[in-house]
């Protein structure tokens, strides 16, 4: 395997077999989506909890700032209230992929058939990915418990992986926890077609969080990982806070003037504020998601740096593993 290889999903083909992952609220918008599509990868708005016309006013503000050969995509959480019309938004839009977790949708492959694009969702079992694979999915996410935000497991997806790459067909994606390009080659090693990287590139310069949020994950350590359990009705993985303890601890955060964006709330928090409050800044209010991995990372890099360190970390840990097989094979010989 020569160098970093292209990531083929349906009719996409793009240079790096690299997916920015969807950060809603508003962390994931049309800078860092154009960025990423720019460098040759596949850079993802997040729809979330956007408007119909925000969020059309961000995939044709991506498209003007592209400059590269990379796709753009839209992920939505199924969760929300307005999934199916944030869907069809996006992709009459002229999106050339859509992602989707929290959730199982069987009409958005009818919509991805019918405006010419790519659906690929979030899984997190290998049932899940045989049953998308029947419906028209052209690749799925494998998502494991270490990767941020809402989870669908508590395993891992070195665990996970396997068992998917045995069930499908299709393009495979192995997402949580991957940060450098030496995590990317063990994952395309074991299968996976490609990775899905969140974390890593909410700790950029186009990332659309502001700087206290960019800069509690340079401060995170690997003990600041928790989980909570999220109001759409499943846990996360975010880091240690004041509003994440008050979580854990089971109090209940009073919720005022709701604007009903959740199809099903447990109503002990609003989780579309608390997003909200987390990207604008505000520590005290904001619950922050992010990877069981932040703690490793300790720079804001523009997304060009990213790629830049992640090629040049693949093809380290690619020659160094060919120069051990070779010791190897000496050894033996010998």
């Amino acid at each position: 395997m020569p160098g970093m290889p292209s990531l083929t999903i349906g009719r996409i083909t793009v240079p790096y077999p690299i997916i920015q992952g969807g950060m809603a609220i508003k962390i994931s918008t049309a800078k860092l989506a154009a960025a990423v599509a720019t460098e040759g990868g596949i850079g993802i708005i997040a729809g979330t909890a956007m408007s119909s016309a925000e969020l059309r006013e961000e995939i044709a503000s991506a498209r003007k700032m592209i400059k590269g050969p990379g796709a753009l995509g839209v992920n939505i959480l199924f969760a929300v209230s307005d999934f199916a019309e944030l869907v069809k938004t996006a992709m009459s839009a002229g999106i050339d992929l859509f992602t989707s977790g929290a959730g199982v949708s069987r009409d958005m492959y009818t919509w991805g058939r019918q405006y010419g694009v790519e659906v690929v969702p979030i899984v997190s079992s290998a049932r899940l990915a045989k049953m998308a694979e029947r419906l028209g999915a052209a690749a799925v996410v494998v998502e494991g418990v270490e990767a941020g935000g809402h989870l669908g497991t508590d395993r891992s997806v070195n665990e996970i992986l396997p068992e998917v790459l045995q069930a499908v067909k299709i393009p495979v994606i192995a997402a949580g926890g991957i940060i450098t390009g030496r995590d990317i080659f063990h994952f395309l090693k074991k299968g996976a077609q490609g990775v899905q990287m969140a974390t890593r590139f909410a700790a950029s310069v186009e990332c659309n969080a502001a700087q206290p949020f960019k800069q509690y994950y340079l401060d995170a350590k690997k003990e600041d990982s928790v989980f909570i359990q999220s109001s759409v009705g499943l846990p996360g993985r975010a880091l240690l806070s004041p509003l994440s303890r008050k979580i854990i601890s089971g109090e209940k955060i009073p919720v005022e003037n709701c604007s009903g964006c959740l199809k099903k709330c447990t109503g002990t928090f609003c989780i579309r504020r608390a997003l909200e409050a987390a990207r604008l800044g505000d520590i005290e209010k904001g619950l922050i998601f992010a990877g069981a991995r932040v703690g490793e990372i300790s720079d804001i890099l523009s997304v060009s740096d990213i790629f830049r360190k992640l090629v040049l970390e693949f093809n380290d840990e690619e020659q160094r593993c060919q120069d051990q097989a070779y010791y190897n094979w000496r050894l033996n010989e010998m």
